[in-house]
């Protein structure tokens, strides 16, 4: 049984080698975060980090986003092209978008583009990086601090009211954990309850769909 279990490991890690794979990064010192590194496999498994040398968070994309991710690698041409405008414009990050499947890859680095497809490629990862530090923050307010809970909530209902909130499943167990929790204020408990039967509800649409 172990054996199998380390053949099925083994082959995973290489399927996820193979790809295909968006990844993003952007290095902006002085910004926040500074730096952020993203991966996303055509299955919806995900990766973030916002240090070079630290374990990434993991989560699952919804399939319409990566679906809508892939698309606008395609229409980028994988990443082959030039992005750049090359127009005098203030710095705003070193920015690269990678494509890797098996032997064949693509990357492009740029400061500012005018292509639209790359305007709504690179804002899906804002928006993943705005997920990861929301749910981030969300988790540190129900180990530090409880008074700051109920707005830690709310910033999740806002991301999600404004479609901004990727990767909704991996916050389900922190909104459960507050809903059930007595020693949180009651309307951080109300709210939390609410969003994550939003969030379920959403989520049994989109496999229906």
């Amino acid at each position: 049984m172990i054996r199998l279990w380390l053949f099925t490991a083994i082959a995973g890690i290489v399927l996820g080698a193979d790809g295909p794979r968006v990844s993003y990064t952007k290095i902006f010192p002085g910004s926040d975060p500074a730096y952020m590194a993203i991966t996303i496999e055509q299955n919806g498994a995900a990766t973030y980090r916002e240090a070079k040398d630290e374990e990434p968070e993991t989560f699952q994309m919804e399939a319409d986003a990566v679906q809508a991710i892939f698309d606008l690698a395609g229409k980028l041409d994988h990443f082959k092209r030039p992005l750049e405008s090359g127009l005098k414009v203030a710095k705003t990050g070193d920015k690269t978008f990678r494509w890797d499947k098996g032997a064949e890859t693509g990357e492009v680095k740029f400061n500012y583009s005018t292509d639209e497809n790359a305007k709504l490629l690179q804002d899906w990862f804002e928006r993943i990086s705005e997920s990861e530090r929301t749910m981030t923050n969300l988790r540190r307010a129900i180990r530090f601090d409880k008074l700051g809970v109920n707005d830690a909530v709310l910033r999740v209902d806002t991301a999600w009211s404004q479609k901004r909130l990727v990767g909704r499943e991996q916050f389900l167990p922190l909104l459960d954990r507050v809903a059930k929790n007595e020693s949180f204020v009651n309307l951080a408990r109300e709210r939390a309850a609410r969003l994550a039967d939003t969030l379920r509800a959403a989520g049994a649409k989109a496999t229906v769909e």
